[in-house]
């Protein structure tokens, strides 16, 4: 777990986490506050609606909205052979990985917290309308987390969580388990956005112990008199394995539209970052867009890494499809792809 951003202690039982804020301006000291009590973690099962976490890797304090059940294509699991980095399109079909069915949570993240993870707050986003300037709205502090990386407690706090939208879509029940429950603007707010926030596949690869974890999602169509361009969100979690630090210098990205199309994109880092992988800090999400000119077709690509003694090497970043939802039909144009990293 992070030092940075949460110290997790059993002091009677009880739950402390450090102060973000006097960490920020005190560089040697540490203010522990009590925010609740630990409870089991669930090995069978899922949590439900309401239940309050910590984040296993990223350390922020959350609630959890609703569950995903999502197919986990790990390459790291049935290939054990020696891999090599291919220049054709690999295969994204899963006829090479078979899926595993797994939980994520749609969770809500404290804003006390979001300054101090390494995860972008804003990275669930949509389409705009039709008709709007604005191409694309975010939803500050929403994220998506696998099963295992839920850490449950319970507080006494009546506003344990500082989001926009915690008393919007959550009513506190102090006398169930968990303390707090949906209300109908929830349900109504899941049902109408399903289509853009349904988390389907996973996709994992590990290469010189730094994994590789991509999650896509379909954001819809803008059509025009003279074609039709698709986007797609995804989201990439890099995490070190190792016990040396690593530093993303380079990606190398590979996208491959319906027509055959095939575009080459290179460039330094990614959203702006090079991003050090250190025992301390050992993940860094991300989110970024694409869009096609084609209801449909394929990402994978690779990350240059720089270990601390100065080892470079290519990190895989296992292939995974784009596919549109609905009765879209293929634009008559020449497919183009935009990836927005």
């Amino acid at each position: 777990m992070s030092v940075l951003t949460t110290i997790v202690k059993l002091v009677k039982k009880n739950l402390m986490k450090i102060d973000p804020v006097v960490k920020s301006k005190y560089a040697g000291y540490a203010k522990l506050v009590e925010i609740g009590r630990l409870e089991p973690l669930k090995t069978t099962g899922n949590y439900e609606t309401g239940q309050l976490f910590l984040h296993k890797v990223f350390g922020y304090r959350g609630v959890i909205l609703f569950p995903w059940l999502a197919r986990v294509y790990d390459r790291d699991i049935p290939n054990k052979k020696p891999k090599t980095i291919e220049p054709e399109m690999p295969s994204v079909t899963g006829k090479e990985v078979k899926s595993k069915t797994h939980t994520y949570y749609q969770v809500l993240i404290d804003a006390r917290d979001c300054p101090f993870i390494r995860a972008q707050a804003e990275a669930v986003t949509f389409l705009g309308n039709q008709d709007s300037s604005r191409s694309l709205y975010a939803i500050p502090g929403l994220d998506y987390v696998a099963h295992e990386d839920i850490i449950p407690y319970k507080t006494t706090n009546k506003q344990p969580l500082q989001h926009e939208l915690f008393d919007k879509f959550l009513v506190h029940q102090p006398d169930k388990e968990p303390q707090y429950g949906a209300l109908e603007t929830l349900r109504a707010w899941q049902q109408k956005n399903h289509p853009w926030l349904e988390l389907s596949d996973v996709h994992k690869e590990t290469t010189e112990n730094v994994r590789i974890t991509v999650i896509p999602f379909y954001m819809g169509c803008r059509e025009s008199p003279t074609s039709s361009v698709y986007w797609w969100r995804y989201c990439i979690r890099l995490e070190n394995l190792g016990d040396m630090s690593v530093q993303l210098r380079e990606r190398h990205w590979r996208i491959f539209s319906l027509s055959g199309t095939l575009e080459t994109v290179r460039g330094r880092g990614v959203v702006g970052q090079e991003p050090v992988l250190s025992r301390s800090l050992p993940a860094f999400q991300y989110s970024s867009h694409v869009s096609l000119q084609a209801p449909s077709g394929h990402m994978w690509g690779t990350f240059r890494m720089e270990r601390e003694d100065g080892y470079t090497f290519d990190c895989r970043i296992p292939p995974f499809s784009l596919e549109s939802k609905g009765d879209e039909t293929t634009s008559s144009g020449t497919p183009t792809s935009s990836e927005s990293e």
